[in-house]
């Protein structure tokens, strides 16, 4: 994805994102926002998205809306929309020239094989879905479909107002929302709970309505990876005023827009986090220093300083891994401070623990995604992660041990190990720095989730080797038993690989293999479906080396010359250049 950042800077530095409501002291009430719409911040490259609506089913009279309400939004954020019920689109000549294709209201069977697989085939090479409403009930007898809309109809009761609870205040589709969102629409349940599988922006408050069937977590709108590509489902849209309602359309607008890659957002599944600032006031948060923080619409902004909001009601110790959504208007300065000791002086946090900046336009190891003064982020892939001023972005900050790697919108742009024996990450609290006047950062969303170094998400990125090339699957195929090589990273799907926890590498839906779970050396490397085996289990070593337990030996890049192409395969491990790889 291409970065507008720098090219925006000038733009947004005098035109600011406006709150609508009022801001207040720390200690007064917050208050409630308004479902507004926001104005386009950033000027996308042109685009196309296919809207496909074709019905087996029930057919939703909202459909001619929903297309109209789609073709507006383009118009006004330069994308086109063609909109079909012909399915014969669905070839991979076609589907080539969209950026994203959304599902409108589609039920039943609505592509025969053929189209099946040209679909699986664009989503695996990159390409983005959106599911508006009944896209959920469409396909149930085709698992692929199954696992990229996340979720299947269930049922639903009566068409009535109900209480939508925004989780993820961040993500372009509901960043504009405040906290609650009240509506009306048909609600559907859902066969399955998508939680465990994708990220939810919004659930359902089951009290504030009848018939709902998910015991109490109702997730309605989410995000989500997959296979490649990126999926994006809303359950509302079912009545024709919805394409009406401008915080709908901008909801709409915001699942377009990242599905097709136009902004970027943190869309792992996320389970186990507590909250340490959800927007609803600051107890067990303290301000060190001049200036501040005011709260308003659920966001605290900075203003003045050098000063610091800290956390002072808890002391993080061990592993952990820290989350939270955080927006620049302009070229503005901040950080984020971690392991430092208790103080009322600022100064204390940047002495003795480390800052994870936030600031625009500073040198290398000052800027965003630095740790201050110690490690300049990877700069490539943090302005590949990062959204321009004006729209949110979501650091996550993971401390294992004296380990930090940050994250950067799900991206991992930096990776610091710190060796200061007055310092550690693994011991102090957590700070957000008000760094003086014109300053202006604003932060949501603040979590924690502790453990004993256990990985809290699945991890997705590039797997680099000898010559900073990446592991590739060759030519984005999924057949079993296709080569995997070293290729000049390009960020394409073929290079995106997935490490789910469970001792595999994945890519593409499929994983690492070792051909025939031989143990020789030259043993080829290919991609093949998941199974299990102790052919697929690969274990990351200190030493940089990624190592087969079942056999012993490492991963390894053929051959003395590394070029595009050269094929990796299996040998006894001796910790060269061709068997070093940096994991997401």
């Amino acid at each position: 994805m291409r970065n507008r950042f720098k090219a925006l800077l000038g733009l947004f530095a005098g035109a600011a994102l406006c709150l609508t409501s009022q801001s207040v002291a720390l200690s007064g009430p917050v208050d409630q926002p308004q479902a507004a719409t926001r104005a386009k911040v950033a000027a996308d490259p042109a685009y196309k998205i296919l809207v496909f609506s074709k019905t087996a089913g029930f057919r939703h009279s909202s459909i001619d809306d929903g297309i109209s309400a789609l073709r507006d939004l383009g118009a006004a954020n330069n994308f086109t929309v063609d909109a079909t019920e012909d399915a014969a689109a669905f070839t991979p000549g076609n589907l080539a020239q969209y950026k994203a294709v959304a599902f409108l209201s589609t039920t039943g069977d609505v592509l025969n094989g053929t189209q099946q697989t040209a679909f699986e085939q664009y989503i695996q090479g990159g390409g983005g879905y959106v599911g508006i409403h009944a896209a959920a009930d469409t396909e149930y007898d085709w698992p692929f479909y199954e696992g990229l809309a996340g979720a299947l109809f269930h049922s639903h009761p009566a068409t009535q107002s109900a209480t939508v609870e925004v989780e993820d205040r961040a993500h372009d589709a509901t960043a504009h929302l405040g906290g609650t969102w009240q509506r009306t629409d048909e609600w559907y349940n859902y066969r399955t709970n998508p939680r465990t599988t994708a990220h939810v922006l919004a659930a359902l408050d089951e009290s504030s309505y009848s018939g709902g069937t998910m015991s109490g977590d109702h997730p309605i709108a989410w995000c989500k990876d997959y296979q490649g590509g990126r999926a994006f489902y809303t359950g509302g849209g079912h009545t024709d005023e919805s394409y009406s309602e401008p915080a709908f359309r901008r909801h709409l607008l915001g699942g377009v827009r990242w599905a097709a890659g136009m902004t970027e957002a943190d869309c792992r599944p996320e389970t186990g986090y507590t909250s340490l600032f959800d927007g609803s006031g600051t107890a067990g948060w303290k301000q060190a220093g001049p200036g501040g923080f005011t709260l308003t619409d659920g966001t605290l902004t900075s203003h003045g300083g050098l000063g610091m909001l800290w956390h002072s009601a808890k002391e993080f110790t061990g592993d952990y891994s820290l989350k939270l959504d955080w927006r620049a208007d302009g070229d503005d300065n901040s950080g984020v401070f971690i392991g430092f000791p208790a103080s009322d002086d600022p100064w204390s946090a940047v002495d003795n623990g480390y800052e994870i900046q936030i600031d625009a336009t500073d040198e290398a190891a000052r800027t965003t995604g630095a740790v201050y003064g110690f490690k300049s982020a990877d700069l490539p892939e943090r302005d590949a992660a990062l959204n321009p001023p004006g729209e949110w972005n979501t650091y996550e900050l993971r401390v294992t041990g004296e380990r930090l790697e940050i994250f950067l919108n799900a991206r991992k742009i930096n990776d610091f190990t710190n060796t200061d024996p007055v310092r550690s990450l693994r011991q102090g609290h957590i700070g957000l720095q008000n760094h003086g006047d014109g300053d202006s950062v604003s932060f949501r969303n603040i979590r924690i989730k502790q453990g004993g170094g256990t990985q809290p998400d699945p991890r997705t990125g590039e797997v680099k080797g000898v010559n900073g090339k990446c592991l590739d699957v060759d030519n984005a195929q999924t057949a079993d038993g296709t080569k995997v090589q070293i290729w000049t990273c390009n960020g394409s799907a073929a290079q995106k690989w997935t490490l789910p926890g469970d001792g595999t590498l994945r890519a593409l839906g499929k994983c690492l293999d070792i051909s025939g779970g031989a143990t020789a050396d030259g043993t080829r490397i290919q991609l093949w479906t998941c199974n299990g085996t102790g052919a697929q289990k690969w274990t990351p070593q200190a030493d940089g080396t990624i190592r087969n337990p079942q056999s012993g030996k490492c991963l390894d890049a053929s051959g003395g010359t590394w070029n595009d192409g050269t094929a990796v395969h299996l040998w006894t491990c001796h910790s060269g250049p061709n068997q070093k790889w940096t994991l997401p």
